[in-house]
C-alpha cells in the first residue's frame, strides 16, 4: 500500500503522485512483495526518510525510492547528488536481522545486486571491497547499510543502494546500465534479492566466498589503503586480506585504494 504524507511534513512537496516511471507504487509493492512503497520525485536522502519511517513503526520491507536525491549519503559521511531519472536510488527497511551478519552485509548485498545487474549491464558486474559494484574499470553502483539500536538490541537496518542507469557526465570513472533499461524493471528485480540477502545469518559461506572471488575487482592488485600491500581476497568475516610487508593481514574498516600502476 502507499501512505499519504502527514500534514505539515515538509517532504510532502517532493512526493510523487504514487508512481515510479509510470508504474503505480501499489503495483510496485505487489510485484516485489513488500508492504509499503514511498515514491518521491526528490528527497535529500532515501536513507534519512527510511530511518524516519522506521522510527515511526513502518513494517519490515518498506521501500523508499526517489527520482532524485540532493544529499545522498555514502560511506564515511560522503555526500552526493543525482539527476532526476538517471538512476535507481532506493532504501529498504528491515527488522529481525541477525546482528552477527552485519559485518558481512555490504559484501552479501553486493553479491545479490551483482547477480541481478548482470542482466541489465553490458558486461559482468564485479565487486570492489567493501561496497562498490563495477563494470570494467567504471563504478556502476554502491551499497550502504546503516543500523539503529535500542540499547543492546538491533532495532532495524536501512539498506541503501544507488545504481547508475545513465552514467553521470560529471563523474569520469562511472558507468550506467544498458541503453533502454527501465528503472522499474531493475527495481522490481533488485528488491526481493536484497531482502533475501538480509535474511541470511552468520558469516560468509564458502559458496559466497567463491562467488566473490569470481567477481573480485581487486585480487592481485597493489593497494595503499586500508593496508599497504597486495590484495589476496576476502575472509569469511568480510575482512579484506592483504599481503603486507609484515605478512598476511585482514582489514575490517576503511576504503580500498589502489596503488598507482607503473607506466
Amino acid at each position: 500500500m502507499t501512505v499519504a504524507p502527514r500534514a505539515g511534513d515538509d517532504r510532502a512537496a517532493h512526493r510523487s503522485p504514487s508512481d515510479y516511471d509510470g508504474v503505480a507504487a501499489a503495483e510496485l509493492a505487489r510485484r516485489m512483495g513488500v508492504p509499503r512503497v514511498l515514491a518521491l520525485r526528490e528527497t535529500p536522502s532515501t536513507l534519512d526518510l527510511a530511518h524516519a519511517a522506521a522510527a515511526a513503526g513502518t513494517p519490515a520491507g518498506t521501500l523508499v525510492v526517489a527520482d532524485r536525491q540532493t544529499s545522498g549519503r555514502g560511506r564515511h559521511g560522503r555526500s552526493w547528488s543525482s539527476d532526476a531519472g538517471a538512476g535507481v536510488w532506493l532504501t529498504v527497511v528491515e527488522r529481525d536481522v541477525d546482528p552477527a551478519a552485519l559485518p558481512v552485509l555490504p559484501v552479501r548485498l553486493g553479491l545479490a545486486a551483482a547477480r541481478v545487474l548482470d542482466d541489465f549491464a553490458d558486461d559482468r558486474v564485479r565487486l570492489k571491497w567493501p561496497n562498490d559494484l563495477y563494470v570494467g574499470a567504471r563504478k556502476l553502483a554502491g551499497v550502504l547499510v546503516e543500523a539503529r539500536w535500542h540499547a543492546a538490541s538491533l532495532a532495524w537496518i536501512a539498506v541503501g543502494l544507488g545504481v547508475n542507469v545513465v552514467a553521470p557526465a560529471d563523474v569520469a570513472l562511472a558507468t550506467g546500465l544498458r541503453t533502454g533499461t527501465r528503472r522499474a524493471e531493475v527495481l522490481a528485480a533488485l528488491v526481493p534479492e536484497l531482502r533475501a540477502a538480509v535474511a541470511l545469518h552468520g558469516r560468509l559461506t564458502v559458496a559466497e566466498l567463491d562467488e566473490y572471488a569470481g567477481r573480485d575487482l581487486a585480487v592481485g592488485r597493489a593497494c595503499t589503503e586500508p593496508l599497504a600491500g597486495r590484495v589476496v581476497g576476502l575472509r569469511a568475516d568480510g575482512a579484506l586480506l592483504v599481503e603486507t610487508a609484515d605478512g598476511l593481514r585482514g582489514a575490517t574498516n576503511g576504503s580500498l585504494t589502489f596503488a598507482a600502476e607503473p607506466a
